[in-house]
């Protein structure tokens, strides 16, 4: 028998998070992987968060679900769940405390928690949103053990998980689970996803570390040298983007940063080299020259630091 995989879409549905898990199982499936792909609502008719109309959507209560299969709610728009509009029926909040009864898998990408946490799902459960939205997922939820900062996390049956792309990571964790990590990574190639996050990772990025100031130089030498980290970047070119001598350059990177040019250079190209690893396709020479090295030992090296 097929395994199901039923999206759940509420008023005001991300694009993002349908299309990108759908597309996960939609290209499993295309790979020869036996399982069945189901849409449904509580809504007769529903549109996405930009306005987008998607039109009629067969209701959940129609949908047949065993142990073996999977509903993954997706997320809305944070304006509609935090607003007097988010009053989900007694009869959808039931049913998914039946499906939890029954042994099966329930899934929700970013704001989808909230439900699950309205049907008093998430009551001793660790869980996860949006890093935007823990605290008020905590606050909404009190008996919920809310984790901070991580992709998703799986606790008693229930998967949670952070915004946008985290809903990929978890679809690709599933993916995993019904088949295994060689048939996965077949799945992430084609999507063109070589860094396969775990539910361990970090929602905040070394890309977005280090910016919280205001100065308009620094930030623009941050942009050049993470889209031109294969260059070599001297400090007097960086000092000119930056529209600063030489000296008062690293001054103030220092200050506005609290990293050197070269200790920043180093996280970003340690970061890149960390993802372009997932590509098996690369060799490590291939690698060095991508970041702005050259040779594999300084590779080696960047990634003992």
């Amino acid at each position: 028998m097929s395994t199901k995989i039923t999206f759940l879409l509420l008023p005001h549905t991300n694009l993002l998070d349908l299309g990108a898990a759908s597309q996960v199982f939609y290209e499993a499936q295309d790979q020869g992987l036996d399982i069945e792909i189901h849409f449904c609502s509580d809504e007769t008719n529903i549109s996405a968060a930009n306005g987008l109309p998607l039109g009629k959507i067969e209701s959940y209560q129609k949908q047949k679900l065993t142990k073996e299969d999977y509903l993954i709610i997706l997320s809305a728009d944070y304006k509609y769940i935090f607003s007097n509009k988010f009053k989900p029926s007694k009869a959808l909040l039931d049913w998914l405390a039946h499906l939890k009864g029954q042994g099966i898998t329930l899934c929700a990408i970013c704001t989808g928690a909230f439900l699950l946490g309205k049907a008093g799902l998430l009551d001793g459960i660790k869980c996860t949103t949006h890093w935007k939205r823990t605290a008020e997922l905590q606050s909404y939820f009190p008996k919920a053990k809310v984790q901070q900062n991580i992709i998703f996390i799986e606790d008693n049956g229930i998967y949670t998980s952070a915004g946008a792309n985290s809903a990929i990571d978890i679809a690709l964790h599933i993916l995993s689970k019904l088949k295994d990590d060689f048939f996965t990574h077949k799945i992430a190639r084609e999507l063109v996803v070589y860094h396969r996050r775990t539910g361990a990772d970090s929602q905040q990025s070394v890309y977005l570390n280090n910016r919280n100031h205001i100065h308009g130089g620094i930030h623009k030498v941050q942009d050049y040298l993470q889209e031109n980290l294969h260059k070599k970047n001297l400090l007097l070119d960086l000092a000119d983007i930056a529209n600063m001598s030489h000296r008062n350059f690293c001054r103030i990177f220092k200050k506005e940063t609290s990293l050197t040019v070269i200790e920043y250079v180093t996280i970003l190209r340690k970061e890149r080299i960390k993802t372009l690893l997932k590509n098996p396709d690369l060799a490590k020479t291939e690698i060095a020259h991508q970041v702005g090295l050259q040779s594999k030992k300084q590779v080696s090296r960047i990634l003992k630091k």
